[in-house]
């Protein structure tokens, strides 16, 4: 009967460290996932241009229950035409932390505007930022262009 009861003992010690083992295989991955958020971005641009186009304009990051002023800037090449005025709004995902927003983003894309329209954008940086954004714009514009936008915190 002792052996039985070694045997069991061994046996339980075994599963509870299998048990443990992939409890951490599970949660391991996890952990870097959960030390980003997403944030919410707010944004006011206008932009104008004939084949080369530029704008500028300010917007807000919502981020871990504050608010982060930042500056846009942008060109645009390609086949451009026009000028409006825009609200965007949307999100900012992949952020580890709040810097991680700032820097060069990048879209490709294409879209147009009379009088007034929805405009809708994703962009990409370098520090692995995916914002998506989209909202009414009013002007005249016709584009299809490569576009980089440069966000600065104020």
């Amino acid at each position: 009967m002792p052996r039985n009861r070694e045997m069991t003992s061994a046996m339980l010690r075994s599963i509870s460290r299998l048990a443990a083992i992939v409890l951490f295989a599970v949660t391991a991955p996890a952990a870097p996932l959960l030390a980003q958020a997403a944030g919410h971005v707010r944004v006011k641009i206008v932009k104008a241009g004939l084949l080369v186009g530029g704008g500028a304009g300010t917007g807000v990051l919502s981020y871990r229950g504050r608010s982060y002023p930042f500056r846009v800037t942008g060109i645009s090449l390609g086949i451009t035409a026009g000028a409006t005025a825009g609200r965007l709004e949307g999100w900012a995902s992949g952020i580890r932390d709040v810097r991680d927003f700032a820097g060069t983003y990048s879209s490709v894309g294409g879209g147009g505007a009379l009088v007034g329209g929805v405009g809708g954008v994703h962009l990409r940086n370098d520090n692995g930022v995916v914002m998506v954004l989209q909202g009414p714009k009013a002007g005249l514009e016709m584009a299809a262009n490569l576009s980089a936008i440069v966000i600065s915190l104020k």
